[in-house]
Parts: structure tokens; sequence; C-alpha cells
């Protein structure tokens, strides 16, 4: 596995700073790659967080791509608050991936506050094949600055998984269920015993954020 930083120019003339990470020619799986969103610009999430993430699929063979969103790091222009803008920077980055890496399938996957941004990208972008939610906030304290980006993921006929701890502070099990009880398409749960929301974002899980995220994109 090695891994490369770029500059990616966003249509709106934000400059977004990615990594990516390449599997080992003999491992790689030609047909997807993974973009991964990182957690809440506001509360200093940046795309270091998904760096364990992505060097885990790489190393499964899957070309994985992580960028800071807007305002952050490197990256240009001011972060939001609801994460609308940032929307338009996961389009940018699937689409440049698309175009310059010949990835012809995409999977996202978002983190925290990035499973509600990424969310609102998967029907704007034809590549995007599946989606997949590491600790999506749902509940009501988070629903009043995530809650209009709830329709869009749920509409979506595309396959998603989400991955949830059980003792999230965000979002309890129940809210869980009860979101995707109204969603669209093929709709996968997987519950952490015992885990917590910000522990979810830590190295600690990394290995087995990666083998369910595998696992998915095999059933794809």
């Amino acid at each position: 596995m090695s891994s490369k930083s770029v500059i990616i120019e966003g249509s709106d003339g934000i400059n977004l700073s990615a990594r990516i990470f390449n599997p080992k020619e003999e491992t790689k799986d030609a047909k997807l790659g993974v973009v991964l969103v990182h957690p809440y610009s506001i509360l200093g999430g940046s795309q270091g967080l998904l760096r364990g993430l992505a060097t885990g699929l790489a190393n499964a063979g899957y070309l994985s791509v992580t960028f800071d969103m807007r305002g952050v790091g490197r990256s240009t222009g001011s972060k939001s608050i609801t994460g609308f803008a940032e929307v338009k920077d996961v389009i940018t980055v699937c689409n440049w991936v698309s175009q310059n890496l010949s990835v012809p399938n995409i999977l996202l996957v978002g983190s925290s506050a990035g499973a509600p941004i990424a969310g609102s990208a998967v029907d704007e972008i034809k590549e995007v094949v599946g989606y997949v939610s590491i600790g999506y906030p749902f509940g009501l304290l988070a629903s009043v600055l995530f809650g209009r980006h709830h329709k869009a993921i749920l509409q979506s006929p595309k396959p998603k998984l989400f991955i949830m701890g059980t003792h999230d502070g965000f979002t309890t099990v129940n809210q869980l269920k009860k979101k995707l009880s109204s969603a669209s398409g093929r709709v996968e749960t997987h519950l952490i015993q015992g885990a917590g929301h910000f522990q979810m974002e830590g190295p600690d899980f990394d290995a087995q954020m990666t083998n369910l995220i595998v696992e998915f994109v095999r059933s794809l």
C-alpha cells in the first residue's frame, strides 16, 4: 500500500486537500474505489481521523481516498454549520476520483457528521453504488443541525449499511431503527455492543470497520 497527497479543485473555486491510498497491484479491485468523508469540521474533524480505515481498505484491495472538507487543514473556503456546503466537496472529490483514477464505481463512507453529508451526495453522483454510515447522528439534538440531510439518504434506492455503537450518545438504537424503518432499497444495520460515538472514530475500531465495509462491498 502506498499513499500520496493531491489538491483537488472544486467547481466553486474551493481547493480540497486529499490523500489517495493505493492498494498493491496484485490485490487491487479495479472495479471499485472508496471515498471517505470525515467527522464534523466544526468539532475538529479532519481526514486524519480516517487514515487507519483508508489504509485497511487499501490493504484489502480497494483504492481509497480521504480529503479535508472546506476550511479544514490545507483545504480553502469556510466550514458550514449544517454541512450543506460540504456536500459539494463530496461531489467534487467523487467526480475527480471517477475521472482521474479510472474507478468505475464508488462506495461512499461517512463517519459521524460526515454520514449525513455523504448521504446527501449519494444520488447526486451516478458512480456511487453504495453507502456506509458510521455513527449517523439521527438523534433529536443532532437533527437540529443535520435533520434536513435525512431525507436524501433514506429515500435513495442505493444499498446502505448503517454501523453504530449501542452506547452512541447522539442516537439511540430505537431512534436508528425508527428512522430506517421508512428507508428505501436495501438497508443493513450493524450494532457494535457497548461502543460509544467517539470511540467508533478512534483507531481501536479501524480493523472491525474495515472488515464490515469489505463484507458489504463484496455483497454489492
